[in-house]
């Protein structure tokens, strides 16, 4: 078994000396010279910017696959994705069919979406709104708990490592599929119990944990495209998954899910190694003693802990640079995560989508996920470097958030789908810039402050769009469609401020 303490030595962190040599940098540097007027540090003229003497891409690979850490991460993600991935389209049916017969009264013999669309009943279609207000409300919850928790979450895996923080996570990940497991088992359970049980999951984000993990092993030039990496695991679950309900019955589909993810746990509690070294443990414990040593009375004690996560998310207005990249996260999370939770629940009542359907659209999804996050992402960061990277992924954002608005086919929405993959590269790139401006002692805290205003804005996302869906469905001009396209206008400014904004600020800028 691997253990799982923090290391006294270094064993199992990246041999340095196979790495390419660069000049690498450390940004936060206690000299006063290098930080501007707002805060913002600066690169000296005469240092190497990173990314701009890249390695090629198969040097990167192999390094990344060798390194002790990310290779278990990677195999955490797909056993999850693909885990969470097969029941995405069971989840809405199930879930739809039961509210129309316990609240609306339906008792016809057939399932809701076993129904053709005009015919399907009234009570269905009440049934598919209580689904898709409670998928918003539970996500509401969900991120509104990762954005209480995840930046002191964070801190704390600086202090105690990766491990055992990532071990919880996953564990309270299993309540979701368990209790759709019952659900179906035992006829008259409400649909409350799995949305229940999804909220309590956010209460331990142990993805912002995998992607500090990531940031203790690999070298500030590989890391946006590492975190790519770890989205392009999700990707191929995701691709792969959705097929599986197409030939297995829900209740199936449903146990092989549980299955998956207690394998996924039993992986994280046995396989994953710790990444963060004992000197990086202990450099965060002084910091935070540090903090402490104004505390002279059993009051200042508990105001202390009470306002340690605040503290810990004020690091996101460190400078300007981080106040522009947490703004922009703010706004590809609203947009992405009402894609995510809503998306389903739409084609399905307004394009007719089936099982099918849905697991093509999942793996061409899928597909194009892994394209773009094993094979551009790290080449065209070389190429344009990350601000431009960023600027891409919003337009494109944008566009494919316009085209859901638009679709009136399913071969539209498909092709809208496909297109949304490229803006994926957003995540990872303003996870590594944050992480590359930051001290080691401080990876947890970065990624999970990040994380929080993330799930803020996956909380809120959902909501908002449902708001204007319910305002606006009735539209003459895009009808239900109007979400998606006041989703595309909360994206689209974001990447002419980027472009104006950070032009000076970024390591890796190429114009």
């Amino acid at each position: 078994m691997v253990e799982t303490g923090t290391n006294a030595n270094n064993e199992q962190h990246t041999d340095r000396s196979s790495i390419p040599t660069r000049s690498f940098i450390t940004h936060l540097s206690m000299d006063e010279s290098q930080v501007s007027g707002d805060g913002t540090r600066l690169l000296e003229t005469n240092q190497t910017c990173e990314g701009q003497e890249d390695a090629s891409h198969s040097e990167f690979l192999r390094q990344f696959m060798k390194t002790s850490g990310p290779p278990q991460i990677i195999t955490v993600c797909l056993l999850i994705s693909l885990a969470l991935g097969s029941t995405i389209g069971v989840v809405p049916a199930v879930v739809e069919d039961r509210y129309a017969r316990l609240k609306h009264g339906y008792d016809g013999e057939a399932s809701c979406l076993d129904i053709p669309k005009v015919e399907r009943p009234n009570e269905c279609l009440f049934g598919n709104e209580d689904a898709q207000n409670s998928a918003a409300i539970s996500g509401f919850i969900a991120n509104s708990l990762t954005f209480a928790t995840s930046s002191l979450i964070g801190s704390i895996s600086d202090e105690r490592g990766r491990v055992g923080i990532m071990r919880i996570g996953v564990g309270l990940s299993l309540l979701a599929p368990l209790n759709l497991v019952l659900m179906q088992l035992y006829p008259n359970i409400d649909p409350f119990l799995y949305y229940a049980s999804h909220a309590i999951s956010g209460a331990i984000s142990w993805m912002a944990v995998a992607l500090s993990a990531i940031s203790d092993v690999m070298p500030p030039v590989w890391r946006a495209p590492s975190f790519g990496l770890v989205l392009a695991g999700f990707s191929m679950g995701f691709a792969v998954s959705p097929i599986l309900a197409v030939f297995m019955s829900h209740l199936a589909i449903s146990m092989f899910s549980l299955i998956i993810l207690i394998a996924g746990f039993v992986f994280v509690c046995f396989y994953m190694p710790e990444t963060l070294s004992s000197e990086a443990a202990r450099k965060a414990k002084l910091n935070r003693f540090a903090e402490m040593s104004v505390i002279e009375s059993e009051f200042d004690m508990w105001k202390y802990y009470a306002m340690r996560p605040i503290n810990d998310l004020l690091i996101l207005n460190r400078n300007k640079l981080f106040r522009l990249m947490s703004a922009l996260a703010f706004f590809s999370g609203c947009v992405g995560s009402a894609d995510l939770a809503l998306f389903i629940y739409y084609v399905e009542e307004n394009l007719g989508f089936n099982a099918k359907d849905i697991a093509m659209l999942f793996l061409m999804r899928g597909l194009s996920g892994i394209f773009v996050q094993t094979v551009i992402l790290k080449p065209l960061n070389s190429f344009i470097g990350e601000r431009r990277v960023i600027m891409f992924a919003f337009s494109v954002g944008a566009l494919h958030n316009y085209l859901y608005g638009i679709a009136s086919s399913k071969r539209m929405f498909f092709i809208a789908s496909t297109i949304a993959t490229f803006t994926s590269m957003s995540f990872p790139t303003i996870s590594a810039i944050k992480a590359n401006n930051v001290d080691e002692i401080e990876q947890g805290r970065i990624q999970g402050a990040l994380y929080s205003l993330s799930s803020l804005a996956s909380a809120v996302g959902p909501i908002l769009l449902r708001y204007i869906y319910h305002r606006t469905k009735d539209n003459a001009l895009y009808g239900k469609g109007t979400m998606f396209v006041f989703g595309s206008g909360l994206i689209l400014p974001k990447p002419l401020a980027a472009f104006l904004d950070m032009a000076h600020q970024m390591c890796n800028i190429k114009f």
